[in-house]
This record gives C-alpha cells, sequence and structure tokens, in this order.
C-alpha cells in the first residue's frame, strides 16, 4: 500500500544532505580502501575510516524519515557506486598522453580487482539493507523506545554480515581457512569499536532532524513512500 508524506522544506533539504553525505562517505570508502596500514602489526584498510559513517547515517535516515525512505537511499548508493567504477573504467581505458608517465599509479589505484570489487558491492547491498531490517525490528520491539539499542545491535550484526560476505567472496581460495577468518576477526572488532563510539553522534543527528519537527512550515514537499 502507498502512503504519502507530507514533509516540510527544512526537513527534506536534511534529508537530501543526509543522503549526500551517505554517498559521499560510500564512494571514499571504496576509492581509499587500496591503502592499507599497519597499527601494531594489524593491517587494515583505510576504507575502515568513512565506511561505518554510512551506518550511522542510514540509521538515523531509518530513525526520523522511515525504512522505505532509508532502502530508497541504499540503492542509489548502489547505483552511484557502479557509476563510479564504470567512469573509472573508461578513464583508464583512455590513451595516456605521451608526457604523462603516471598510468601505471593511475590504474594501480582505481582499476581494483574484479573480484574484490564486486566482494565489496555484495557485501555493501546486503549488509545495509539487514541492517535497515533489523533497525525496525528492533525499534517495535522496544515500542520506539532506547535508540541506542537498535542503533548499536542492528550496526553490529550487519557489519559482522558485511565482513563475512566482503572476506569470503573476495579472498576465499586465496588463503587458509583460518586465516579468512582471522581477517574477518580483526575488521570486525575495529568496527565493533568504531559502531560503539558513534552511539552519542546518532543522538544528536536525530535530535538535529527533529528540531523543527513542530514548527509551522512555509512550504512543504510531498514524498511517496510504500
Amino acid at each position: 500500500m502507498n502512503n504519502t508524506i507530507t514533509m516540510d522544506e527544512s526537513k527534506l533539504t536534511k534529508l537530501i544532505l543526509l543522503a549526500g553525505l551517505f554517498i559521499a562517505a560510500l564512494l571514499v570508502s571504496n576509492v581509499i580502501s587500496t591503502k592499507l596500514f599497519d597499527i601494531g602489526g594489524v593491517v587494515l584498510t583505510a576504507g575502515l575510516l568513512a565506511y561505518p559513517l554510512t551506518f550511522l547515517i542510514s540509521d538515523s535516515i531509518s530513525e526520523v524519515y522511515g525504512k522505505s525512505i532509508a532502502k530508497k537511499v541504499i540503492l542509489i548508493g548502489l547505483l552511484a557506486n557502479i557509476l563510479m567504477l564504470g567512469f573509472f573504467y573508461v578513464a583508464i581505458s583512455l590513451p595516456a598522453a605521451s608526457f604523462w608517465p603516471m598510468q601505471g599509479e593511475f590504474e594501480a589505484i582505481l582499476g581494483a580487482v574484479p573480484r574484490v570489487v564486486a566482494a565489496s558491492l555484495v557485501a555493501y547491498f546486503f549488509s545495509q539493507l539487514f541492517d535497515v531490517n533489523l533497525f525496525h525490528k528492533l525499534k517495535e520491539k522496544t515500542q520506539g523506545k532506547h535508540l541506542w539499542l537498535r542503533n548499536n545491535g542492528s550496526t553490529l550484526a550487519s557489519q559482522l554480515l558485511d565482513s563475512i560476505i566482503f572476506v569470503f567472496i573476495a579472498f576465499y581460495g586465496t588463503m587458509p581457512l583460518s586465516a579468512l577468518f582471522v581477517m574477518i576477526g580483526t575488521q570486525y572488532l575495529v568496527k565493533l569499536l568504531i559502531a560503539l563510539a558513534d552511539t552519542p553522534f546518532i543522538y544528536l543527528t536525530v535530535k538535529w532532524l527533529n528540531n523543527d519537527k513542530k514548527a509551522t512550515p512555509k512550504k512543504e514537499a510531498v514524498a511517496h513512500v510504500s
């Protein structure tokens, strides 16, 4: 059944801003994931700096705008990712100028291995949808209370799913099974710490989104959700 939700202009602007930040964090995380760094002997991808932000934003959108809007933002993020990879492929394929010596470096950074790219897209899509669905199930169970519980519960579960899907699709068959589980555990531990640290920020974001909820809007925008 389709419903029509009337949204004041300020709230619509905030939604567009959050969606833009979501897509930016998603695209940036995929580009910088080619950089590996070492902390205390643990090798991690730089994509961990930006990717957890997408779960904070999708949970904020879910809380205020609903499940349907959050899923639409996730789908748009997937399409934006595919579009970006298409442009990367075309740019790499263009003949380099004779005086430009950076073709090899350019391709090394932007020409990710297809299997890794596929792993990233599949893990993103399923983990984000899982996050939104679990977030709303927890919201129903708690009758709209305990935002911290549904934020942390959905994010921690979906981040584990994301790590499992990505590592197995990207690296299964290239290293021992025990090494895969170590990689999953290491990535998940870092994601877990980041997820727990973002709890105050989802409260601030939701408060910011709702702070003009009772204001009388001068203009209204209509959003269709299912």
